[in-house]
């Protein structure tokens, strides 16, 4: 199953974005899931995970910022993304944490920029 992440769109400094990504099985598999991007030029990287308990994890650099969550009877994971920097335009994709068990989707584009 390829993973279709979507939400993003083009937001000011200080802006919030919410996006979201349907991960069918997820919640019967018990899951831990999370978001990841991918800026130009950068590795893709994991900024926020949530496990199948409810328990979550950021990277430093979304602390406070971010805060993902899941709806286990959709079987979708958001993350609700505020306070908006530069530094976040990136390439959004969700997929399982530690084993990938989906197929990488195209992910979502968030470009913050005035």
């Amino acid at each position: 199953v390829q993973l279709q992440a979507s939400g993003g769109g083009l937001v000011q400094p200080g802006g919030s974005l919410r996006l979201s990504c349907a991960a069918p099985g997820s919640t019967s598999n018990s899951y831990d899931m999370g978001w990841y991007r991918q800026a130009p030029g950068n590795k893709r990287e994991l900024v926020a995970g949530i496990s199948s308990s409810g328990s979550t994890l950021y990277d430093d650099s979304v602390k406070g910022r971010f805060t993902i969550s899941r709806d286990s009877a959709k079987d979708t994971v958001y993350p609700q993304m505020n306070s908006l920097k530069p530094e976040d335009t990136a390439v959004y994709y969700c997929n399982t944490v530690n084993v990938l068990m989906y197929y990488w989707g195209k992910g979502t584009l968030v470009t913050v920029s005035s």
